[in-house]
C-alpha cells in the first residue's frame, strides 16, 4: 500500500490512477492522516496472447481444413 500527499496526488493523478489499475492500494492524505483510498473498480485481466490486442486480432476458420497437414508437413502426417 503506498500512501502520498494530497498535493502528490493532485499533481500526479494520471500516474496513480495507472498504479491502481495495476491493482496498487493508494491511500490518499492530508497533513499526514489518510482520508481516502484509490483503488481501481475491476481488477485487471491478464492478456491472452500477443500483446494487449490479442483479443481483437481474429481471422476466420476453414473448419473443413483443420484435420488436414500443412503442406510443409505432409510427409510427416500419419
Amino acid at each position: 500500500m503506498k500512501q502520498v500527499n494530497l498535493y502528490e496526488a493532485k499533481t500526479q493523478l494520471s500516474k496513480l490512477i495507472q498504479e491502481a489499475i495495476r491493482g496498487e492500494e493508494i491511500v490518499i492524505a492530508k497533513n499526514g492522516e489518510p482520508q481516502v483510498m484509490l483503488v481501481a473498480l475491476h481488477k485487471r485481466r491478464r492478456s491472452d496472447g500477443a500483446g494487449t490486442g490479442a483479443k481483437y486480432l481474429t481471422a476466420p476458420v476453414d473448419w473443413d481444413l483443420v484435420d488436414q497437414p500443412l503442406d510443409e508437413f505432409a510427409e510427416y502426417w500419419i
